[in-house]
């Protein structure tokens, strides 16, 4: 029994063809590739594989498939559960509805503080200074700063897997693209697409590389020397893309394509003129003091850390020293006016964050706990009452709650596939595709069904339990090796984390920066293109080359 794959690139292509011929909201696009997948159920026979546990070196288990074990079953085909789908969706995608709906409310209560109105404000005036050199100015202070603050989130992705905790931080960097005179499509730049560059270029990224190469049996992290290599390219390809279109659109703002949507962030954008009353009250000192005995509690029953960069493990007494630099940055803020403490409470949430990643194996529940503690913290810091906060964390939670019930509709998209159990089967029949290919042409196909597969399975540690004890085999019958098969892995993870639809942080970074997802789509098409060729040709130094650890 089989199927022509082709059917499924038909079935694509149609669906791209009519969400670039019109316009529609976000929810239908989402819907309707829910509607598609369920028709795919129908046409494409359910299959899969046989799975067990294996150990992996660092004493963790995953599932991985059996070699030669996949096999046909019975339909299940999807008809009324293209609604059920839905349900199943929110309470598959729930914790990253949760951190939505948290990160959104805190922020609100940052908002509210002006805060981060001081910040940019701040900011502006610093770059301003700053363009008093001629050697800045004539390079461009806002492309160093723009620059900077992409290598800071690729190096997230790279290092540690930055993904869902990019969601937080749109809310802050989209405002600040606005007010430097970019778009709301230059914000998600800085930040959604620089993590994700890092990540497909990742280094030490435990979630894709740690867990392919685990599968492969693969010394962990080998080949890290290449990996930077890759990284630098890939970075400075993706950075000159974003600049460019970051230079176009300060020059010419109305032809960025947001420029009607992003009405709502010029309309809350910070006036250059805007007199802000700097005060001290005594409250904030009374959060500040709260907040340190807390901290202090913490460093008492956690002097050291054992932080994870990759594969290397240290100790390092990371929150005693992160709590004496908060409570020293805390008093100088302080004597200048709170609304510098709450952004140095901002400033340190970051920190206490990158520990509990690092250090304490922190996932969005932690992360989203963590910011929901700082909005309060910094409601109570501005002398607002209990119902005060209450109700702004209301009002933040509602204007976000769009982008959190999208995320949700997304999630029944991998509902619908996994339920109607043709994952396997696409799966079986690509590589199936392979088998008379010569090596460059191999190399391609696994790199091209890894960024076929990220579009519909855009978790990397099930792809990589999928396919990986299917391809690392593979690459021995055909002279490949392995390290290279886990690299068309990363690539093919990555690049198209940042337009697959079925992506929860893709559609909640998106409903947070109020783009739609066909706009973002015209957008970021041209990206991904370059993305994908650039991946293919960092691949080919593999089969010529004698690089280390390959």
């Amino acid at each position: 029994m089989s199927f022509n794959i082709s059917v499924i690139f038909l079935v694509l292509y149609l669906f791209y063809f009519i969400m670039l011929k019109k316009v529609p909201h976000t929810y239908v696009i989402v819907f309707f590739i829910i509607l598609v997948s369920a028709i795919l159920t129908w046409i494409i026979p359910s299959g899969e594989f046989k799975r067990v546990e294996k150990l992996m070196p660092n004493g963790s288990s995953k599932t991985m498939i059996v070699e030669n074990s996949f096999e046909y079953i019975e339909g299940e085909s999807q008809t009324w559960q293209v609604f059920s789908s839905i349900f199943n969706g929110f309470v598959a995608q729930s914790h990253i509805i949760v951190f939505i709906l948290l990160i959104g409310g805190a922020f609100w209560i940052l908002n509210a503080s002006k805060a981060l109105d001081a910040g940019i404000l701040s900011f502006i005036k610093a770059s301003k200074k700053l363009e008093r050199f001629k050697f800045l100015n004539k390079i461009g202070v806002n492309n160093i700063v723009m620059i900077l603050i992409m290598t800071m989130f690729s190096l997230f992705g790279a290092i540690f897997g930055m993904s869902e905790e990019t969601i937080a931080f749109v809310i802050v960097i989209v405002p600040l693209a606005i007010s430097m005179g970019y778009d709301s499509i230059v914000g998600l730049g800085l930040v959604y697409v620089a993590a994700h560059i890092g990540f497909a270029g990742a280094i030490l990224n435990p979630f894709t590389i740690g867990i392919a190469q685990g599968l492969s049996d693969l010394a962990l992290f080998s080949g890290w020397e290449y990996r930077i290599f890759t990284w630098v390219i890939i970075n400075a390809v993706g950075f000159t893309f974003i600049l460019l279109y970051a230079k176009k659109i300060k020059k010419h703002p109305e032809k960025s394509l947001t420029y009607d949507i992003d009405d709502y962030w010029r309309k809350h954008k910070v006036n250059e003129n805007e007199k802000i009353e700097y005060y001290t009250p005594l409250s904030a000192w009374l959060s500040f003091v709260a907040v340190l005995i807390v901290l202090v509690l913490f460093s008492f029953y956690y002097p050291s850390s054992e932080l994870s960069v990759g594969n290397a493990k240290f100790v390092f007494p990371a929150l005693p020293v992160a709590t004496a630099l908060f409570a020293l940055s805390s008093v100088f803020a302080l004597r200048k006016s709170v609304h510098f403490y709450i952004l140095n409470l901002l400033a340190f949430t970051v920190v206490f964050l990158i520990i509990g990643v690092m250090g304490y194996d922190w996932y969005v529940m932690e992360i989203g706990s963590l910011f929901f503690a700082m909005g309060i913290v910094a409601g109570l810091a501005m002398n607002k009452s209990a119902n005060d906060i209450t109700k702004l964390f209301i009002d933040g939670a509602k204007d976000i709650f769009s982008a959190a019930f999208v995320v949700g509709l997304a999630g029944g998209i991998i509902v619908i596939l996994s339920d109607g159990k043709i994952i396997d089967t696409i799966m079986y029949a690509l590589s199936n595709m392979m088998a008379n290919f010569g090596k460059e042409a191999s190399l391609f196909s696994m790199y091209s069904i890894q960024t076929f597969l990220n579009i519909i399975i855009p978790s990397g540690s099930a792809k990589a339990a999928l396919t990986m004890p299917i391809m690392a085999p593979f690459s021995d019958l055909i002279g490949i090796s392995r390290q290279a098969t886990v690299l068309a892995f990363q690539f093919g993870d990555g690049f198209t984390n940042m337009i697959t639809p079925a992506s929860g942080v893709l559609i909640g970074c998106l409903g947070i920066a109020k783009v739609p997802y066909s706009i973002w789509l015209k957008f970021i098409w041209k990206f991904i293109l370059i993305m994908f060729i650039l991946g293919f040709l960092l691949l080919l130094p593999c089969l010529y080359f004698n690089i280390n650890g390959f």
